[in-house]
């Protein structure tokens, strides 16, 4: 089994993000020993949601999306909530952070409404994913094959639909950080 404490994560978020679709899969993350690192538009307190209407938790940001290398990183996760990634995607650093994730072929992992910044950067043409309900005409206009299920695996993209499914979505992302980075250390150990 690969050691995940190597595993480095990436999360996009801004106002108006899902608490449970950001801190839930953070805890999971780092408790398998992956560092996870957030970046948004500031480096300033962002403000959680619970189901869209009630403020909760703030999470600060490490990064601002000018600061990300892509490169420093084995996967993106994007939390849901209608806001956040509403803001993420008029913001042509953001979008370009998911193009140039799928383009290099990393793992790419988004939850609920989170699939919009996906749709945005028109990366799911003939790709299999799901979304939260309000938005798979959305996906489907982008060229995807919408399934409803809790969690779809399409290579390097995962997808979720919402918090109920935040189990099966971070089950999901460290089996395949555990692919990967098991994959990079076989042929580590081939050269």
């Amino acid at each position: 089994m690969a050691d995940l404490s190597q595993a480095r994560v990436l999360m996009l978020a801004a106002d108006g993000f899902e608490t449970v679709e950001l801190f839930e899969p953070r805890q999971a993350l780092e408790a398998a020993g992956v560092t996870v690192t957030l970046a948004s538009i500031k480096r300033d307190p962002i403000q959680g949601m619970k189901q869209d209407i009630n403020q909760a938790e703030t999470a600060t940001p490490d990064l601002t999306l000018d600061e990300v290398e892509v490169d420093d990183y084995d996967a993106l996760v994007l939390p849901g909530g209608v806001a956040n990634p509403d803001k993420l995607r008029v913001e042509a650093k953001a979008v370009q952070i998911v193009q140039d994730f799928m383009d290099e072929d990393k793992i790419v992992a988004a939850i609920c409404h989170a699939p919009w910044l996906l749709a945005e950067a028109d990366v799911i043409d003939g790709r299999r994913l799901t979304g939260f309900e309000s938005i798979r005409t959305d996906l489907e206009n982008a060229g995807g094959e919408v399934v409803d299920e809790e969690v779809v695996v399409d290579d390097n993209l995962i997808t979720s639909r919402k918090p109920d499914d935040i189990p099966a979505f971070n089950k999901a992302i460290l089996a395949a950080l555990t692919e990967e980075l098991g994959a990079d250390e076989e042929e580590e150990e081939e050269a």
